[in-house]
């Protein structure tokens, strides 16, 4: 119906009047963003206005905005315009306190608190927070302290949340906490952090997409079951897709240098800017995909259940990796067992890991499949995969490593030639998980242990310098077939170390002769 040419002006203001009524700009309600003044009353203020009218979008324009706490509430849009900056506090008490939590000594500090942070919501639906503007945590904390800020954003059991275009400089312990969040959106984030990234802890339906995260001292993107929440919950629809982690020198993501003058390392694994599924892992891990992602000057994609948690049905596609500081695939079922006395451990089965491209891998770890005597990593298949790494060991460097005392024990009482004995990698099955828990492995492209259902099918291992230990070692294996599997070999190398092998079934590959062998309890393939 067409309205009177004499109504349309009055129906146009009263558009206006609407949509303006919608929005509330934090500087109308006192905030001065110089960079000096204290500007979390005045946003809050403004929040608590858009909440009070229902619901509308709180407008931070250009300038840099000092802030404590920002406490978000239902039916509300944060928006960060072009210029902004919101930057956290130094002085402790513009925070509000850690709230209590009874189940603190099953996770970190920072995993058992939300609202000592530069914005928390808590128990809230339909919020958003949207960009291109910038959260600058400078005065956050990045470990556990009672006062003061610890993390970027904290969300806890929402529902319904986008998050959406800005940026992140120097997150704190965490840039981004979502904790039994219900259908989150995360799209074209730029994070460039001193901790954690993103951090997922036992939500549902959730989305990452075109996010760009350096975090050289820690995870890039890390899912997460934590008892955070007093009970094991799951991380469950899950899809993470076309985006780049990192461990550049912080601040050179945002500058567009993506610098790698960092010499001093978080610890001997190198930069970390990773994927990960744990550590924290006591709900349950499923329906979970990983696809299209860039990792650089990182560790590689990491699944890790040791708390008792089952990570199941796990979809990871189309990676590329270079410049690779320890594993480029680690799968880990351990005992860790930070969780309620009488849970059981774990279980890692139905993951699929194809398209993977790694390039200038470090050469001490390759990479692991490993669970524990009596638990298994099962049903795992790795396809289309092609790793090159440095090379440059010997199986001698494994022997005398100091990580093993019986490896160097023998190593000695052997004159300095190293028996097979003094190969042997150790369980270490109650420790936290990294590839580096192990030592120098004996195995310079995979290393399976306690594992059943595996399937290698076009694999290809590289190295740039000689690497005298062999391509692949098994142990306490059931069912494992081998495909085209292509692995370069040093002179007077040999291919494969079995011990304790059921079922291999070799066919097209240059580390086995093609057949089927069935019990193999201890051999050497050339």
């Amino acid at each position: 119906m067409r309205l009177h040419s004499g109504l349309r002006p009055l129906a146009l203001a009263l558009l206006a009047l609407a949509t303006q009524a919608a929005t509330f700009n934090v500087k109308d309600f006192g905030a001065a963003g110089d960079g000096k003044t204290l500007d979390s009353p005045a946003i809050n203020k403004a929040i608590e206005a858009a909440a009070a009218a229902g619901g509308g979008t709180v407008i931070v324009p250009a300038g840099t905005y000092l802030s404590g706490s920002i406490r978000l509430k239902s039916h509300i849009t944060l928006q960060l315009d072009s210029g902004s900056v919101i930057e956290a506090s130094s002085d402790g008490p513009a925070f509000d306190p850690p709230e209590p939590n009874e189940s603190t000594k099953f996770q970190d500090f920072g995993h058992s608190h939300w609202h000592n942070s530069l914005i928390w919501g808590e128990s809230l639906e339909d919020i958003a927070i949207t960009g291109p503007g910038l959260l600058h945590g400078k005065g956050l904390t990045r470990g556990e302290r009672q006062q003061g800020g610890n993390k970027t954003i904290a969300l806890k059991l929402c529902r319904n949340v986008t998050l959406r275009d800005f940026s992140i400089l120097n997150g704190g312990h965490f840039g981004v906490l979502a904790t039994g969040v219900e259908n989150l959106t995360i799209d074209n984030l730029r994070i460039d952090t001193n901790r954690d990234g993103l951090d997922i802890d036992s939500c549902r339906n959730v989305r990452i997409s075109n996010c760009s995260v350096n975090s050289p001292n820690d995870d890039a993107i890390v899912l997460k079951t934590s008892h955070g929440l007093g009970s094991a919950k799951p991380t469950e629809n899950v899809t993470i897709t076309n985006c780049l982690v990192a461990g550049y020198d912080i601040g050179s993501l945002l500058d567009g240098t993506n610098k790698r003058t960092l010499t001093r390392a978080p610890d001997r694994d190198g930069p970390t800017g990773r994927i990960k599924l744990g550590t924290e892992s006591e709900g349950d891990f499923r329906n979970i995909t990983i696809s299209n992602i860039v990792f650089d000057r990182s560790r590689g994609l990491a699944l890790e259940s040791v708390d008792g948690s089952r990570i199941e049905d796990v979809a990871v596609s189309n990676l590329t990796m270079r410049d690779v500081s320890n594993a480029p695939i680690f799968l880990r079922l351990g005992a860790r067992m930070r969780a309620p006395e009488g849970t059981p451990v774990g279980a890692i089965r139905r993951v699929s890991i194809s398209n993977v491209v790694v390039s200038d891998a470090d050469p001490r770890y390759g990479s692991i499949l490993s669970g524990i005597p009596g638990h298994e990593i099962e049903d795992v298949k790795l396809s289309h995969i092609t790793i090159h790494y440095r090379g440059g060991l010997t199986l001698d460097d494994t022997a005398k490593q100091p990580a093993n005392l019986v490896n160097t024990f023998f190593f000695r009482a052997q004159g300095g030639i190293p028996p097979r004995e003094a190969y042997a990698t150790p369980e270490r099955e109650k420790e936290y998980p990294e590839p580096s828990m192990f030592g120098l492995l004996p195995a310079y492209g995979f290393f399976l242990r306690h594992a059943k259902g595996i399937e290698m099918d076009h694999i290809r291992l590289t190295f740039a310098r000689d690497d005298t230990r062999p391509a692949f070692v098994l142990e306490d294996v059931t069912g494992i077939e081998l495909d085209h599997v292509q692995a370069q070999k040093a002179a007077g190398a040999i291919s494969m170390r079995l011990k304790d092998v059921r079922g291999l079934v070799t066919r097209d590959s240059s580390v086995a002769p093609d057949g089927r062998f069935d019990q193999l309890e201890s051999r050497e393939l050339k």
